[in-house]
């Protein structure tokens, strides 16, 4: 395991002053490790799992050549290119139950969608494409000229999967598709990487906690349930620790539990530079930490690294279930006695959103196992002028819609400030400005990071 100065000197021009967003994730990259152990689910316990190995296709999928249509099956063979052809109707073949007769020239079998295509049969014209006349008691279809080619409508034995073959890729997240392929396999069960367990606090003495009076000079602790939304999003098992006060007995002993229950511990507050408070002092004393202020805006002061589980002894799995923000129930876990990755956020509420979502949320999916890491980015066209300095990446909070001509089209939401939280209700992604870009007019196409099923 690489330490934080081992790691800052693989990357070139490495400045925790004035660290580059794309930096941060190189960084990231190398701190965090995925984790091994795994266990084995049912299929409607692992929606939003992640694979811990290939799942191999046990069938072909489909098992046979069958029709994509209800109609009719016969040798495309027949057909000729101007002239319309008219077939004797000898059977029906049902799906589930394959057609065991024969069929000659000049002949068809009607067929249901799914059915088998019974054997010499290679194309399926729909029913709606034909004509039918009854002639000596015996049903004849006539097919209009030219209104299908040889081996339409037909899907081949292994189309979608062959036996044997690669269904799913390890490291995939199973998503609601997943679990419909796996189903489709005849598999009741998989295996994924053990849930991922992230203890997350909110440092401060101005922060109040829900059911708190007010007083002068302090806000209510809204990241705390910010994060928690975004964690739980995320599927991973939220340890909430609530709020800790700028005490170092208190904050030692946060960070103490947090390294012993948990893979990865998330602070908000208490990271800038000359703030009055002890958390950056017990970040240092507790674990092998990098204090950053990122070219970026909002979210400049962030804090990473790992934090020191010595001396908790062994620990042992846990079965818990994820705490609600206003409870916490004890747990353990079975990660490496180095300790907990730490990702220390700004205070801001919008800084602690962008910072998670461009960095937190990439390295906990790597953590996860995930092989889709890096945040998909949307083209669209700006529908109003930005001001932007080259030198730093912006994060603005954006609306998009679709314009008239079916592009995506996005604008701002307003006030950009950090401390605006109601414009990221407001927004549906963010508009990303790049390190070396400038101003944005309006026309202008931009990159932007979308929050459906994120945020």
């Amino acid at each position: 395991m690489k330490t934080i100065a081992q790691i800052a000197a693989e990357l070139q021009g490495y400045d925790p002053q004035a660290l580059k967003a794309a930096d941060v994730n190189a960084f990231l990259d190398r701190l965090v490790e995925p984790v091994t152990a795994t266990e084995e689910l049912p299929l409607f316990n692992a929606l939003g799992r992640v694979l811990a190995r290939d799942v191999v296709s046990p069938i072909s999928v489909p098992p046979h050549d069958n029709s994509a249509m209800d109609g009719y099956a016969f040798a495309g063979a027949q057909l000729a290119k101007g002239q319309p052809l008219t077939l004797r109707v000898v059977g029906t073949a049902l799906a589930g139950k394959a057609w065991a007769g024969t069929v000659a020239a000049g002949e068809c079998v009607k067929i249901m969608t799914g059915a088998i295509m019974p054997a010499g049969l290679d194309t399926v014209v729909p029913q709606e494409f034909t004509t039918s006349t009854t002639t000596d008691g015996a049903e004849h279809i006539t097919i209009a000229a030219d209104v299908l080619q040889l081996g339409d409508n037909r899907r081949f034995k292994g189309e979608d999967l062959m036996e044997g073959g690669v269904a799913l890729a390890r490291g995939e997240l199973l998503t609601p598709a997943a679990l419909g392929l796996v189903a489709s396999l005849g598999l009741p069960t998989v295996t994924v990487v053990r849930r991922l367990r992230v203890a997350y606090f909110s440092t401060g003495d101005e922060i109040l906690s829900l059911g708190e009076a007010p007083r002068e000079g302090a806000v209510y602790d809204s990241n705390r349930y910010t994060v928690f939304g975004l964690l739980t999003r995320l599927g991973v098992e939220v340890i909430d620790l609530g709020v800790v006060r700028d005490e170092p007995a208190l904050l030692e002993a946060a960070f103490r539990q947090a390294a012993q229950q948990a893979d990865a511990i998330i602070t908000s507050g208490g990271v800038s530079v000359g703030e009055a408070d002890h958390t950056r002092t017990m970040m240092k004393k507790l674990g092998d930490v990098a204090f950053w202020r990122i070219a970026m805006r909002p979210g400049r002061p962030m804090a990473v690294g790992r934090i020191a589980a010595a001396g908790f002894g062994e620990k042992t799995a846990s079965t818990a279930q994820p705490s609600s923000p206003d409870s916490y129930k004890t747990n353990s876990n079975p990660h490496s006695s180095a300790g907990a990755v730490l990702f220390g956020l700004p205070g801001n509420p919008v800084a602690v959103m962008v910072t998670f979502l461009a960095f937190v949320r990439p390295a906990l999916l790597r953590m996860m196992g995930s092989t889709r890491t890096t945040p998909p980015l949307l083209r669209a066209v700006s529908t109003e002028a930005m001001r932007k300095k080259p030198g730093r990446t912006e994060y603005q909070r954006g609306l998009v819609t679709t314009a008239a001509d079916g592009t995506l089209q996005v604008c701002t939401t307003g006030n950009q400030g950090s401390g605006v939280l109601s414009s990221m209700v407001q927004a549906n992604g963010l508009i990303v400005l790049h390190h070396s870009q400038g101003n944005v007019a309006v026309g202008d196409m931009v990159d932007v990071m979308v929050f459906d099923g994120v945020i």
